[in-house]
């Protein structure tokens, strides 16, 4: 029987070639796509996040953990599209008009993915009207706005009336985050909910899609 506990230390680890090999390697002795992702990927990137919260883990084993998370998430991709495995759903993510910062929006879009979420990036730099269409022309459970600069924070408030007045904020929650936003601002703005880091949107995500 194969040990799911191995391809979890190696993301834990950051081992970027040892969870693709440990990854196919399950797959090949029978272990559904599915069992390793509730066995191993999520929970590894469980432990990675206590890691970093309690100042145990940096940036940098954040990037790598979050790498080694990606590249096996590409080995389950296929056999979960086939199998109709369930995720947690689709998540539209962005950083706003005027910001070109994309590592920390590009950390949480590996997290999310590697807890079952089919992440659809929108780059940055995303405007008002893109975010709208978005969600208008698209089945997504969650909207996620980046902004890092403070001159680009009112873009959230401007995307947030947006959707109101275009009636489309009863179709997607919104979650925000970056370095210069915090809790106040985002019920401020009415957002369902703010990650300050890549692991609290993980475990937001999951308790707006109500899977907490």
């Amino acid at each position: 029987m194969f040990d799911l506990n191995t391809i979890k230390e190696s993301i834990i680890s950051g081992n970027l070639s040892q969870a693709e090999e440990l990854t196919q390697s399950a797959l090949e002795a029978g272990v559904t796509a599915k069992e390793i992702l509730d066995g191993s990927l999520v929970p590894a990137l469980d432990e990675v996040g206590r890691k970093f919260q309690a100042g145990e883990y940096f940036f940098p084993e954040l990037l790598v953990a979050g790498e080694a998370t990606r590249v096996a998430m590409e080995r389950l991709k296929p056999e979960l599209s086939r199998s109709g495995a369930p995720t947690m759903g689709k998540y539209a993510i962005g950083t706003v008009k005027g910001d070109i910062h994309d590592i920390g929006k590009n950390i949480v879009i590996m997290m999310l993915e590697g807890n079952g979420w089919e992440v659809t990036d929108l780059g940055t730099d995303v405007s008002t009207e893109k975010f709208c269409e978005v969600v208008k022309e698209g089945d997504y459970k969650i909207l996620g706005l980046s902004a890092l600069l403070t001159t680009t924070i009112p873009r959230l408030a401007e995307t947030m009336d947006a959707l109101k007045e275009g009636g489309l904020r009863e179709k997607v929650k919104v979650m925000v985050g970056g370095v210069s936003i915090n809790q106040e601002y985002a019920d401020q703005i009415g957002a369902d909910a703010y990650g300050k880091d890549a692991f609290e949107a993980v475990i937001k995500a999951r308790a707006l899609a109500g899977k907490s």
